[in-house]
């Protein structure tokens, strides 16, 4: 006589998400909170300091999106490993992965080492360029750092285990931010370095956050099994090929979405002092907000992935749900928050009374874009689970920069409707990258067993 399993219920699997992505979210708050230690430290040094550190910020993570995106397509290899139980092949794939990370690593100090003789072409003010260099050729040397970190924390967030994130994440704010101070200012007889105090702490905690994983991945009884360390391999290309075969697309689809938003604002900028201003306060509401749909989307890449490995296509159909109904409710809180206290928001920002009347206007712009901006992240992260990464990528290009780009510029600039304007440009990218994001995973999500489709 047989005994029918039933199957887990999408409450269950709406619990274990949220336990996953809970860590991911906090996680990627440290990691905003990194931009505003070393702003707030730099503008309490000067202005000057303050310009140099945020043209340096710039400079570094918008490049760094592609390393860091590409390197997030080890987290699907490992899930679908640990869902299909081969999960001897993890500890080789990272390896490999880790050789990835470092070549990664290096283009990147090459790229901070080539870009501040630049700085002047690039229209930076001549007072500027000092520091900013300075911050520049200090932080590079974390570079290799930041990459295997991502890497070892791909891997762990593969095998389910996100709780390293998190407190590694505040963890590094420990060091930052007395680090930055000390350096920046000069004191317990250091000399005052200013921005280039602030790239050389940067670089530091980078180093001390890669070495920390590295010794709990090496000493961790959870892991031990994959034996991530066991012994030295040298490079296999077929190895490093595949991973940035999926990766790279990633990598790319990310700086579509983060340049979209980079290039609004330079845009915005020429417009005035006020409309900057406002821009960069709502902005960075916005960007507060997403962090966590971004969490919950890294989470449903795990679930979604470690169905695929399993054969489950229900399993994948309940995972793509359980992040939707999460996002619901994550989206709907942030647009109500948006809605009802954009003008309170944007008072602990500035006593502007001209600043304050655009940014609140644009933060009911934001409150628009929450639904939006909530499923297309979450359709990107149960495409990645899927290994779909290619259609996304062309995906994102044509909704960001063939729709929403052309017509935020057009409004916003040709129209003179300013950065209203600009920001009805960017809900109209975010609506149609939603809209076809979740008609790809729809698609892709037929692939795997014979359950009905995903209606994500």
């Amino acid at each position: 006589m047989s005994t029918v399993i039933p199957a887990p219920r999408l409450s269950t699997e709406v619990r274990a998400t949220g336990l996953l992505a809970l860590p991911l979210v906090l996680g990627h708050v440290s990691t905003g909170l990194i931009s505003f230690v070393d702003n707030v430290i730099a503008g309490h040094h000067g202005t000057q300091t303050l310009a140099a550190v945020t043209i340096g910020t710039a400079l570094l993570w918008l490049p760094m999106l592609i390393p860091i995106g590409t390197l997030i397509s080890l987290t699907a290899s490992v899930s679908q490993l640990h869902g299909a139980g081969r999960e001897r092949e993890i500890g080789p794939l990272f390896r490999q992965a880790l050789w990835l990370a470092l070549g990664l690593g290096l283009i990147m100090f090459t790229f901070l080492t080539v870009v501040p003789p630049l700085l002047p072409a690039f229209g930076i003010a001549p007072d500027i360029v000092p520091g900013a260099t300075a911050f520049l050729h200090a932080v590079r040397w974390g570079g290799p750092a930041l990459t295997l970190y991502f890497c070892m924390r791909y891997l762990s967030e593969g095998m389910h285990w996100t709780l390293p994130t998190m407190l590694l994440g505040f963890g590094g704010l420990l060091v930052l931010a007395p680090l930055g101070y000390v350096l920046c200012y000069g004191k317990l007889g250091f000399p005052e370095l200013g921005a280039e105090g602030l790239g050389i702490a940067s670089a530091t905690m980078m180093w001390i956050q890669a070495l920390c994983f590295a010794g709990y991945l090496w000493k961790t009884r959870r892991f031990a099994h994959l034996e991530l360390f066991s012994h030295f391999e040298l490079p296999r290309w077929r190895a490093i090929w595949d991973l940035l075969r999926t990766g790279l697309p990633i990598g790319i689809t990310v700086l579509m979405e983060g340049g979209l938003f980079i290039v609004t604002a330079l845009l915005i900028g020429r417009l005035g002092a006020t409309e900057a201003a406002s821009h960069q306060i709502a902005i960075n509401v916005a960007q507060l907000c997403f962090m966590i749909p971004m969490g919950v989307a890294e989470a449903t890449t795990v679930r979604v992935g470690y169905a695929v490995g399993s054969n489950d296509g229900s399993g994948v159909r309940r995972a793509a749900n359980a992040g939707l109904v999460i996002i619901l409710g994550t989206q709907t809180l942030s647009a109500l928050v948006l809605l009802f206290g954009h003008d309170a928001i944007v008072g602990v920002y500035t006593a502007d009374l001209g600043v304050a009347a655009l940014a609140s206007t644009l933060l009911l712009y934001a409150a628009a874009f929450q639904f939006p901006d909530g499923i297309q992240v979450l359709s990107a992260g149960a495409l990645r689970g899927l290994k779909d990464t290619r259609v996304p990528m062309f995906i994102a290009m044509f909704s960001y920069w063939g729709l929403g780009m052309p017509l935020g510029a057009g409004l916003g600039l040709g129209l003179g409707m300013g950065p209203q304007g600009m920001w009805l440009g960017l809900i109209l990218g975010l609506t149609a990258a939603a809209i076809l994001m979740a008609w790809r995973l729809r698609v892709s999500s037929r692939r795997v067993g014979n359950g009905p489709v995903a209606t994500v």
